[in-house]
């Protein structure tokens, strides 16, 4: 499995979690809640970056 796919299935997981467990998507939902979310997504965008730039050399 690629390292790709298994960053994908982590970032997947996490919003899940965060769906699920955490209200993220709510109707009561905080600064915080949604900075978390953007930070999550910003943590996989950077990862994929890495992580395709490694894979190419």
């Amino acid at each position: 499995m690629s390292k790709v796919k298994i960053i994908s299935i982590i970032y997947a997981i996490g919003i899940i979690i965060g769906a699920l467990f955490f209200n993220v998507w709510g109707a009561d939902t905080s600064p915080l809640k949604t900075l978390s979310v953007f930070a999550w997504t910003v943590i996989f965008i950077v990862a994929l970056f890495f992580v395709d730039k490694n894979e190419r050399k």
